[in-house]
């Protein structure tokens, strides 16, 4: 979908985003984004769809059984606003969730321009995992 963004296309946009973090292919994950995007996640700045990259690449190396889901918060015509939570396994065997927020802003031709990410981490027993999908 491409800004002006309805209800339904912005929830097919959260959907897609979901989808592909759930890939967690750091080279194909950055193409829905500008190649001048700009990105702030948690006390991180990217500039560029090569530092998204190699910022993904780093995430994924060491949180494991990655698993993500994001709802659609609100939009207006070329930005859309998320919560989300995701669950790892770092290499020591400790899990955590992760919850947060983005606000996102497209380009005309749908891609992400801006990402601003604010997240927080909780640690939590194996037990307590919700997220079980086969990966």
């Amino acid at each position: 979908p491409v800004p002006p963004f309805t209800y339904a296309s912005a929830v097919q946009k959260v959907r897609a985003a979901e989808d592909a973090w759930n890939s967690r292919d750091p080279a194909m994950v950055p193409l829905a984004y500008t190649e001048g995007t700009v990105w702030r996640n948690r006390d991180e700045r990217l500039f560029g769809r090569a530092a998204a990259q190699a910022f993904l690449e780093r995430k994924w190396a060491k949180e494991f059984e990655y698993r993500l889901i994001k709802e659609y918060w609100a939009h207006t015509d070329d930005r859309i606003a998320v919560r989300f939570a995701y669950e790892y396994r770092i290499a020591a065997g400790q899990w955590f969730r992760a919850y947060g927020n983005e606000n996102w802003e497209f380009d005309a031709d749908g891609l992400m321009k801006t990402r601003h990410a604010s997240i927080n981490d909780l640690q939590i027993d194996a037990s307590e995992r919700l997220f079980h999908w086969h990966l």
